[in-house]
């Protein structure tokens, strides 16, 4: 269930993209902004999807700290 959510976002974000590409108004900067909304959308989805995923499979796992040493 987990990687659905990330393949989820990743088609929302897809999505959205695709709607920025064609909606960028023609002229001289065409070019920049639609580099810059799409290195935007991507940029922020994989700080997103690599945050949630850290989140899922952690590297150090947490310990309780109110157990006793033999536990």
């Amino acid at each position: 269930m987990t990687f659905f959510h990330v393949v989820v976002v990743g088609a929302i974000i897809a999505a959205i993209a695709a709607v920025a590409w064609f909606i960028t108004p023609k002229g001289k900067n065409q070019t920049l902004l639609r580099t810059s909304a799409l290195m935007t959308l991507t940029c922020c989805y994989l700080m997103w999807a690599i945050t949630y995923l850290a989140q899922l499979n952690p590297l150090i796992t947490p310990r309780r700290s109110d157990l006793r040493a033999e536990y």
